[in-house]
């Protein structure tokens, strides 16, 4: 008696299991469609590395950073200012916060990430998140978007930089980026 009480103990319970999971499955409601759009962004980034308010600051290096030519090594922190034009006085788009470190032996590249986070407008409290290889030599250079927040989220693109201006007596620097988005 036992044995065929347990079975049937038993059978009820996997019998409920399968109701709920049929009740479950009828209560989702369809995943909404959303509309993927393309965007295009221009500003320009400003990295500071002297004078009295820097934007740039190294904050690692290894030992052999110094005698390198190419700065292999060097960990710089940046919150840089992103702008409308290469003014310094341009109005304020947002900042780029991250990192660019010196990844080559053989030219001056650096392994950029970076968020490039909006302070008004429409997209403020977005960002747009930039990793990649940079050349900074190079005339033109490309790195790919791998994401983003708030308006920006599931983003994917590139951002291409081109130097507008280059101090090389203080390493300041004001680089145009035209960064091109597919979102939602």
């Amino acid at each position: 008696m036992a044995p065929q009480f347990a079975k049937s103990i038993a059978f009820f319970f996997c019998f409920l299991a399968t109701i709920q999971a049929k009740n479950f499955d009828q209560q989702k409601k369809p995943i909404m469609k959303l509309k993927e759009k393309m965007s295009h962004f221009r500003f320009y980034w400003h990295d500071v590395l002297g004078g009295r308010n820097p934007t740039a600051i190294r904050v690692a290096q290894a030992p052999s950073t110094n005698t390198s030519p190419t700065a292999f090594g060097a960990v710089v922190m940046i919150d840089d200012a992103l702008t409308v034009g290469p003014e310094p006085t341009s109005e304020l788009l947002g900042r780029a916060q991250g990192f660019y470190a010196s990844a080559s032996q053989q030219e001056i590249g650096f392994l950029m990430a970076m968020n490039f986070a909006f302070v008004q407008g429409k997209y403020n409290g977005s960002t747009i998140s930039i990793m990649g290889r940079n050349p900074v030599l190079h005339e033109m250079r490309e790195m790919p978007v791998i994401g983003g927040s708030g308006l920006f989220r599931l983003a994917r693109g590139y951002a291409q930089a081109r130097t507008h201006a280059f101090d090389p007596k203080t390493g300041d620097a004001v680089v145009e980026y035209n960064v091109m988005l597919m979102h939602y």
